[in-house]
């Protein structure tokens, strides 16, 4: 594993603007109640226990899933909704994934790691719900998201978390972020016709990408990249719905 970039990193990306910095580093463990209705830590056990009973297995995820306040990813307006199994709108045309969903996936990327993942790359942070939870279960998670605005939010609603191993980056998800590679496993939060080439060439030997691609007949499949010495083994699993992977930032 090659060593990790300074911080704030700088993305090449000619559109971003100049004056402000590419990363935040946010700076492990939820802050007193936020008030809004969703403190108990009850709310969380049930939806832990919802997850165990629909087959999340992975104790580490679960523990992850219970740490992390999904109310505080939200609208104050959708905080009463925060623990039920359904996603729901952050802005800009995007959504918070379902708990069930992060969960699947986070225990999809850690599977057949002993202990923590190492440095892994998310692609679309969104309000970054599941970076929080991702940095619960890596040595160290970069997160790209291509919209300005959320960004700022997700670096907003992450700041008072403290997860000094989490790193917020501005910038264009279809390149990945070379500068952190190789990685011990990418996740992404939007889908396309097929897994970019940037992110097969960034993945450590061993690692896998966890990703929604689009197959013939419009449908959404989350796939499992491993990679080998010799291939990339491709696994295609569940149905999902994720929003479209697109370029470049806004």
């Amino acid at each position: 594993m090659t060593k990790r970039p300074g911080f704030p990193a700088r993305l090449q990306t000619p559109a971003a603007p100049p004056a402000r910095s590419n990363a935040a580093p946010v700076a492990s463990r939820p802050l007193a109640p936020s008030g809004v209705g969703m403190d108990s830590e009850a709310v969380r056990v049930r939806m832990v226990a919802r997850l165990a009973a629909e087959g999340i297995a992975d104790p580490r995820v679960l523990a992850a899933m219970g740490r992390i306040e999904r109310h505080r990813f939200v609208d104050t307006a959708l905080a009463i909704q925060a623990y039920e199994d359904t996603s729901l709108p952050i802005g800009l045309g995007q959504t918070i994934s379902k708990p069930s969903v992060v969960a699947r996936m986070a225990e999809l990327l850690v599977q057949g790691v002993q202990g923590r993942l190492g440095r892994i790359l998310e692609i679309g942070t969104g309000c970054g719900y599941q970076a929080a939870v991702l940095g619960e279960l890596a040595t160290e998670v970069y997160s790209i998201e291509r919209l300005r605005g959320l960004h700022d939010k997700a670096r907003d609603n992450l700041r008072p978390l403290r997860l000094p191993n989490v790193h917020l980056l501005f910038g264009d998800g279809m390149q990945g972020y070379a500068k952190g590679a190789p990685y011990a496993g990418i996740i992404a939060a939007a889908g396309g016709e097929a897994v970019p080439q940037a992110w097969v060439d960034q993945l450590a030997i061993g690692a896998r990408i966890v990703a929604p691609v689009a197959l013939p007949g419009g449908r959404q499949s989350l796939v499992v990249l491993e990679k080998t010495a010799r291939e990339l083994r491709r696994t295609v699993l569940e149905t999902v719905q994720f929003v479209p992977l697109k370029s470049g930032i806004a």
